[in-house]
Formats: C-alpha cells, structure tokens, sequence
C-alpha cells in the first residue's frame, strides 16, 4: 500500500488562493530543512490548484511537519497534509487531469496496431523457421536413406553381385 511513497515529499491539499511558494515555505521551515517547494499551476488561469508539494532534507522533519500540519489552518483554509506519490503514478511532468481523456485514442489505436502487426510478424517467422526446420529434417533423412542404401549394397554381396550384372549389360 505505501509502495512508492516519497517519505520526504509531502502533498499540501486546501491551500488558499492567496498561499504561494513562499508563504507555504515559511509555514513549513519550522520543521527543519527544506529542498523544494513546488505549487502546480493550473494551464488556463496560471493559478495554483489549491495544493503543493514540500520536499524536506529529512524524512523525519516531514513526518514531523506531517503530524503537526495535518489538519492545521494556514490563511482560513484547513490543511490536508500527506505523504507525496511519485509523480509517475499520477501522469508524468502534464499529468493526466490535464489532457482531455480521448486524448490517447489515437495513439493507443496505433499501439494496438503495432502491437498485432508485431504478433503477424512473429507468427510468419516462426512459420517460416519451422518449414526450415521441416525441410533440413526430410534432407538429412533422405541423406541417411541415401547413406544406408550405398552401405546396405557395399556389404550386401547379392546386391553387389546385382550390381555388377546390371554394369554388365548396360557395357554390352
């Protein structure tokens, strides 16, 4: 459950429209040394969208500024305060809820597309391999007939006699 979870990233949801980086920054150094201060803006008001991320040095002044900012009111707004997902889980640098849903349409259609032309490719190479393994199996047998035939009339003294009446009249 807490698998990928950033113990030093702390999510910052309810913020007021009035918190910027700096405001939340300084409602959060009492609790030790921070790295980053991040607030996502919004694509199409260049506002944040009433939350932000707190990377701490320490994993244990997030924790303390987890316990004691949960829940804590910072310019009228009651803070939610926890443990940050990588970023990954949530859609990358855009983020998904930024892209409307059937934006991916079009390239998981070309995905699929790929993906079955792929599957046709390896199943004729697989084909083709075994009609080589197919036709290299019949020579090699019919190369053994062949070799089993040569040694059945070189040690056979009937088939050798055949062979030499057979020589006869073919010379004559």
């Amino acid at each position: 459950m807490n698998e990928g979870v950033q113990k030093n990233t702390l999510y910052v949801g309810g913020l007021a429209e009035e918190v910027n980086e700096q405001i939340l920054h300084a409602a959060f150094i009492p609790f030790g040394d921070i790295k980053d201060v991040k607030t996502p803006l919004d694509q199409a008001t260049q506002k944040h969208r009433s939350f932000g991320f707190v990377t701490f040095l320490e994993r244990e002044d997030a924790a303390a500024a987890m316990d004691n900012m949960d829940g804590a009111e910072l310019y009228g707004r009651v803070l939610t305060v926890n443990y940050a997902l990588p970023e990954k889980i949530k859609g990358g640098e855009q983020g998904w809820a930024a892209k409307p849903i059937w934006e991916d349409a079009d390239t998981w259609f070309e995905r699929q597309q790929q993906e079955q032309e792929m599957q046709r490719l390896q199943a004729e190479q697989r084909a083709a391999m075994e009609a080589a393994e197919d036709l290299h199996r019949k020579k090699m047998a019919e190369e053994r007939e062949g070799e089993k035939d040569d040694a059945d009339a070189k040690d056979d003294p009937m088939a050798m006699a055949e062979a030499e009446v057979l020589k006869q009249n073919a010379g004559a």
